[in-house]
């Protein structure tokens, strides 16, 4: 069995005992996936139709969870790099373990939305406490990431409505939210952008919705028939109250399943 079977199967290595059952349930097999055809378009708006076809391969399985596996960077005071193991099922939730390096010190833990709730949890070797914060508004801001995160689950886009030739809406209700998330679409089907209002403080202040966007700027690769951006910057610098200045993640996909 390689790594990535085993890590699709039963969870990354560092991941707690406490989060391996909902790793199992958002991994789970697609039961009964219908096969893509290009009727199944039929009724969405030409940007998610010309991305649908762009993405999904005819006859593949609509599977709707994946496991990807990914490494770059992420801004905590400084940047810091990271690698890091990702289960993902939109609307029902999302599990990302990673690792990341502070000069000699090694902080493993994860953030997760499961079972209808958010949370944070990091350490240093994996022993003392780092960061740990759980909530209301952590949810309601997982909720939010699960959302925009579907791009990398084509199956999983809902109904999306139309506004104009490039841009296309897909309405994400998770838990009594209905989270509205806005595609960019190339002429060649190619996803460049995803935003969506999202629930945060980046500004320091106290939480409310701002304008959370991710770029898709980089190479394509596609896995088990779906092709999806391998490359993304994402953060809330393009909010319009300019609640921050630039974004704080960067990664590169390195395998989905």
């Amino acid at each position: 069995m390689t790594a990535v079977q085993a890590t699709t199967i039963s969870g990354p290595p560092t991941l707690p005992e406490s989060l391996r059952d909902d790793w199992q349930r958002l991994t789970a097999p697609t039961t009964a996936a219908t096969l893509f055809t290009q009727d199944l378009l039929d009724g969405l708006p030409e940007p998610a139709r010309r991305w649908l076809r762009h993405a999904v391969a005819p006859g593949t399985p609509l599977r709707r969870a994946a496991v990807l596996r990914q490494h770059g960077e992420i801004k905590v005071g400084r940047w810091l790099r990271y690698e890091a193991d990702w289960a993902l099922a939109p609307p029902a939730g999302f599990i990302w373990a990673a690792t990341s390096h502070f000069g000699p010190l090694v902080i493993r833990g994860f953030d997760r939305y499961t079972r209808g709730t958010g949370q944070l949890r990091w350490r240093i070797f994996g022993r003392i406490p780092f960061l740990s914060v759980a909530g209301r508004d952590v949810s309601r801001s997982a909720m939010g990431r699960l959302a925009g995160e579907l791009c990398f689950v084509p199956a999983a886009a809902l109904s999306p409505a139309p506004l104009d030739d490039r841009r296309a809406v897909a309405c994400v209700d998770a838990h009594g939210w209905t989270h509205r998330v806005t595609l960019t679409v190339a002429e060649s089907g190619r996803l460049e952008r995803v935003d969506l209002p999202r629930w945060g403080n980046p500004d320091g202040k106290k939480s409310r919705e701002h304008r959370f966007t991710a770029l898709l700027d980089g190479p394509e690769e596609t896995f088990d028939g779906f092709t999806t951006p391998t490359r993304c910057r994402a953060g809330w610098w393009h909010c319009p109250d300019h609640c921050a200045d630039e974004e704080f993640i960067r990664f590169t996909l390195d395998h989905a399943t």
